[in-house]
């Protein structure tokens, strides 16, 4: 499988990567360790994960394939914090919340270390320059190798790499963004895309077979019992 650095970066990730949003809830361990080593066995390093997937259970699992089927060294694992599950707030980017939800993600994964660690999505209740102190103080810790943003408009995206590039040195550059990005979605093109580009951040798409629909399986009249259309929890997604 093709290698390639992310963004500006010495960072090399496998160009597919492999999501577990549905390990440890819809995908069993069983199925989630032969996708692993299908994966593993083409080529496949990286591996995209966040600590609210399954409430926490894709991290456990993940960690559980690691300790057993495929080595930490082999692989690059990204994770996510800032999701919360909270009606009245969905998100929380304060410092004291995604150092907290890092080292418990380490705890899950059984790793001292993350590759990528991403903020899940912009948080408008906190100030961005706190949530990017979060990822400063992440890497310095060795707690994560390079620093990401999730689900953040072109906008966004450009504040928080321009602020990230002010003080080289003292600051960690952003290695990446991940947004859904598919024939189906491709808002992407318009903002996000452009600034990635000018700013040396890496594109990781989420989604790109249009959250299933492009797998060709909702053709028919009746929606497939084992996809996530059927299911209860995805398929409002």
């Amino acid at each position: 499988m093709e290698q390639r650095h992310l963004g500006r970066t010495g960072l090399r990730v496998s160009r597919i990567g492999l999501g577990t949003l549905t390990w440890g809830r819809d995908t069993d361990e069983h199925d989630a360790a032969d996708l692993m080593k299908t994966f593993w066995e083409a080529g496949g390093t990286l591996v995209d994960t966040a600590d609210v997937y399954g409430d926490g259970e894709a991290e456990y699992l993940l960690g559980r394939l690691m300790d057993g089927l495929v080595a930490r060294r082999d692989l690059v694992i990204s994770t996510k914090a800032g999701s919360v599950p909270d009606p009245d707030r969905r998100f929380d980017t304060s410092r004291g919340h995604l150092l907290s939800a890092l080292d418990a993600s380490l705890s899950r994964l059984g790793t001292d270390y993350v590759d990528l660690w991403h903020v899940h999505a912009f948080d408008p209740d906190t100030p961005l320059e706190e949530t990017l102190q979060a990822l400063d103080l992440a890497v310095a810790s060795g707690r994560a190798r390079y620093a990401a943003v999730s689900n953040f408009c072109g906008w966004q995206l450009a504040k928080a790499a321009t602020w990230q590039l002010a003080a080289p040195g003292t600051r960690t550059r952003l290695a990446a963004t991940q947004l859904e990005y598919s024939l189906l979605q491709r808002g992407v093109e318009r903002e996000v895309l452009p600034a990635a580009l000018d700013l040396g951040i890496g594109l990781l798409p989420s989604s790109p077979l249009g959250r299933g629909v492009l797998t060709g399986k909702y053709r028919g009249d009746t929606t497939p019992p084992d996809s996530r259309g059927a299911s209860e929890h995805l398929a409002p997604f």
